[in-house]
C-alpha cells in the first residue's frame, strides 16, 4: 500500500504531465525556502505559474481547493516573491490550484485552476 508521499508524489506527477501536454515547461518540483515551498513552478509565453496541488480522499471533510486557505496563500507568496527574486525573473507570475482526488477505486482525478488567486496579502 503506498504512503502518503508516494500518492502525494503521483498527484504531482500527473499534473505535471497535464502541465506539459499543455505547452508548460515544469522549471521547479517542491522548491522550499524559508517560510514556503511551492509545489510546482512551470512556464509558459513567459508567464510563471507557481502551482500548489493538494490531494484528497474521495469525500474528505475538506477540498483540496477549501486547503488552500489564507495561511496558505502567503506561504505561496512569500516563497513566490523569494523565486522570482533569487533567479531574477521579471516575468509576471500567477498563482494556480490543482486539487487531486483519490478515488475509491484507487485512481487520480485533477481539478486545474488558472490564476487561483492573486498577490494581494
Amino acid at each position: 500500500m503506498p504512503g502518503r508521499r508516494e500518492i502525494g508524489n503521483a498527484g504531482e506527477d500527473i499534473v505535471c504531465v497535464f502541465l506539459e501536454k499543455n505547452g508548460y515547461t515544469v522549471l521547479e518540483r517542491n522548491y522550499t525556502v524559508r517560510g514556503g515551498e511551492i509545489d510546482i513552478i512551470a512556464e509558459k509565453n513567459d508567464v510563471i505559474a507557481f502551482v500548489e496541488v493538494k490531494l484528497r480522499r474521495e469525500g474528505a471533510a475538506v477540498s483540496g481547493e477549501e486547503a488552500v486557505n489564507i495561511s496558505k496563500r502567503r506561504h505561496l507568496i512569500l516563497a513566490a516573491e523569494r523565486y522570482m527574486l533569487q533567479c531574477g525573473e521579471s516575468k509576471s507570475g500567477r498563482f494556480d490550484v490543482a486539487a487531486v482526488e483519490q478515488l475509491k477505486n484507487g485512481r487520480l482525478r485533477m481539478k486545474y485552476y488558472v490564476a487561483a488567486f492573486d498577490a494581494s496579502k
